[in-house]
């Protein structure tokens, strides 16, 4: 495996995981700060990593594979925090919903590469733009600072939850004719 600036920066991110989720739980006054901005630190490696391997064409095998396994990985820690610190229906269900349609697309795109039809399928502006939501909200949920960081960020949750949906249709439109064929 060639080690270059983006698999490094991926393979950070999976290190920062149980960084953050520590960090989340320590008891002292800053720690919810602290992991929120561990979090966009996480967020900030995803955006630059993708970035760097297409500008210098650094991709590589291991990138491929860890790449989309690092970005969810972390999405879910922090979907899973932030389920369990505000213990309620308006964040649980759309964050579980969040978590189905990671699993239904990765499920997806593998099901698609292995058919040869991965194209049909490939990352889409509104997904990104599911991803940018989804980023900024969780890191006001986690901080969860003030009522006007809070309300923000409710805002933009409720609209990844919606490009959540609206983008996982769009890829199982894309696929349904491989997987109604028989």
């Amino acid at each position: 495996m060639k080690w270059n600036i983006p698999n490094i920066l991926t393979s950070f991110r999976i290190f920062l995981i149980p960084v953050f989720l520590v960090v989340f739980y320590l008891p002292f006054e800053d720690a919810r700060f602290w992991a929120a901005f561990i979090f966009w630190l996480a967020a900030i490696t995803d955006a630059l990593d993708g970035f760097i391997a297409r500008r210098f064409n650094q991709f590589t095998k291991f990138g491929e594979f860890l790449d989309p396994v690092a970005d969810k990985a972390m999405v879910v820690a922090a979907l899973v925090v932030i389920v369990e610190d505000f213990n309620a229906a308006y964040i649980t269900i759309p964050a579980l919903t969040m978590i189905c349609r990671e699993l239904i697309v990765s499920a997806l795109r593998e099901w698609m590469a292995q058919s040869g039809n991965r194209g049909k399928v490939a990352v889409s502006n509104l997904g990104k733009l599911k991803t940018i939501a989804q980023m900024v909200a969780l890191i006001g949920l986690i901080w969860n600072a003030n009522i006007y960081i809070f309300w923000i960020s409710i805002v933009l949750f409720y609209g990844a939850f919606v490009l959540t949906v609206w983008s996982m249709w769009e890829y199982l439109r894309g696929a349904s004719k491989e997987l109604t064929r028989n």
